[in-house]
């Protein structure tokens, strides 16, 4: 499926690369960017923009800090997995705290799910 995507995003995009969060930075350093699948970070996809993405295995990775649980912030993301699992991705939310508390496991999750995406 084409990824046409929101062109006005991309400078938002790219300051959202320079300006990674603590544990953006944390999982895309230790882990992501070495990772033997390519994965993108701040990917323009639609009108929004997927903290990570792997086109191979047709991954969305989100990492969800305090904002991600308020009602409204419960709403949009809703909105936003539905519209990206209709482009046939699926989006994967992982709490900030988890990164903080659990990165071994957060890192063994994904590596295990990409494996499982690309067998089939």
């Amino acid at each position: 499926m084409e990824r046409k995507h929101n062109r006005n995003l991309t400078p938002y995009a790219r300051q959202l690369r320079k300006n990674m969060t603590k544990e953006e930075k944390h999982l895309w350093y230790d882990f992501l960017s070495n990772y033997p699948v390519r994965f993108l970070k701040q990917k323009v996809i639609d009108n929004y923009i997927a903290d990570f993405y792997c086109s191979k295995a047709k991954l969305i990775v989100e990492l969800d800090g305090s904002q991600h649980y308020n009602p409204e912030g419960l709403l949009k993301d809703k909105i936003r997995t539905s519209k990206l699992n209709d482009r046939d991705l699926t989006v994967i939310r992982i709490p900030n705290c988890e990164i903080n508390r659990n990165f071994k496991e957060v890192c063994e999750f994904i590596d295990n799910y990409i494996k499982k995406a690309m067998a089939l």
